[in-house]
């Protein structure tokens, strides 16, 4: 059985090169395939492997202060979903190109946890009595396999068009809590960040995104599948693969 993991953690790299180089002979040393990015705001990680390589690469990046707190959704496969082993260093461990957005300049911006959100929808407000807007951040391909019912979703092809694609939307969104999130939290942590710089004080995260919630609470309230970039294709609210073949 093939353990995958899905992790991000916004800190100050000084060096982004001489850790991703760390990092990739550590992954390769434990048999470890996927992709991880390096930035000078953190690192954010897609690995799959045998579990003791997956336990001694966490154990590693724990031992480094900087990701003593990384926070990781685990899932299980029969086959390894990466064709081989990446780390880059990039601008941005997600790009979405607004200083304003960055969470190393400012307190994370609030969230709400799973089990509270699905009570949140259950009863069909939050506990100030105000209607609850879901924000799907993501891209068209991948609400196409499955966000949460009734959810916003906008025609976006990347991150970066999410402001003015949400744009349109703002006025209807000002009497409601919007909850924004994506795949594992990352990219609507920046989302949110920008949003309530940007005025929108009403918005909040979804804390460790679908897999996140598929993982503390289930599928409750949600339709279909959250599509993954690897050869899995999309988890559903078991986290188990829409494409997970032995062979």
């Amino acid at each position: 059985m093939i353990v995958n993991i899905a992790a991000y953690h916004f800190v100050h790299v000084d060096a982004p090169q001489a850790l991703a180089d760390a990092l990739f002979e550590r992954a390769e040393g434990l048999g470890l395939r996927g992709t991880v990015l390096v930035s000078g705001e953190g690192v954010n990680l897609f690995l799959a492997g045998a579990a003791a390589g997956i336990d001694g690469f966490l154990d590693g990046l724990r031992q480094d202060g900087r990701f003593a707190d990384v926070q990781v959704k685990l899932s299980h496969s029969c086959r390894q979903p990466f064709a081989r082993l990446k780390v880059k260093v990039k601008p941005e461990i997600i790009s979405f190109r607004r200083d304003d957005a960055s969470p190393l300049r400012r307190e994370r911006a609030p969230a709400v946890d799973p089990p509270t959100l699905a009570r949140w929808l259950r009863q069909g407000r939050d506990d100030a009595g105000r209607r609850v807007v879901m924000l799907d951040t993501r891209n068209q391909q991948e609400i196409e396999y499955g966000t949460f019912a009734g959810a916003l979703t906008l025609p976006i092809r990347k991150f970066t068009d999410l402001p003015q694609a949400l744009a349109p939307h703002r006025d209807a969104l000002a009497d409601a809590t919007v909850v924004s999130f994506c795949t594992g939290g990352i990219r609507c942590e920046k989302a949110a960040l920008w949003m309530r710089d940007d005025g929108m004080d009403n918005v909040l995260q979804l804390d460790g995104g679908i897999l996140g919630y598929f993982e503390r609470v289930g599928g409750f309230g949600y339709d279909g599948r959250c599509f993954v970039f690897d050869e899995r294709v999309a988890l559903d609210p078991q986290l188990r693969p829409l494409v997970d073949d032995a062979a």
